[in-house]
């Protein structure tokens, strides 16, 4: 069973930056891909962005050209660097992977921007 660990998250003001951190209990350097997903309050959980084991990466429409997911094998690390962060980017963001066909997910890391 593997355990993830967000963290990073916080308040901020609109136009700011965070980065979140997702330790993971063990190796990620075979895992085919690792995702960021948030839900805000009364919405859906949404996927924000993917990166795979080869360093593609995706994303949401609505965070293009503000974050960026990354990857550290060696740190078993994967990290979401959130740029010109908007109001409507208030969630709580989950890190999540399936490296046996079963998804995991993390705790969550708050992130409130305020106007």
């Amino acid at each position: 069973q593997v355990q993830l660990v967000e963290s990073g998250g916080g308040l901020v003001q609109a136009g700011g930056s965070l980065r979140l951190s997702c330790a993971a209990s063990e190796s990620i350097f075979s895992m085919n891909a690792l995702y960021w997903y948030r839900q805000a309050p009364g919405k859906q959980r949404e996927l924000v962005a993917a990166i795979t084991r080869g360093g593609s990466t995706n994303y949401a429409d609505s965070v293009k050209g503000r974050f960026t997911i990354s990857r550290d094998p060696g740190k078993n690390t994967v990290y979401l660097e959130m740029n010109s962060l908007k109001p409507e980017d208030t969630a709580v963001y989950y890190c999540m992977c399936s490296p046996y066909g079963l998804d995991y997910w993390g705790q969550g890391t708050q992130v409130i921007v305020s106007s």
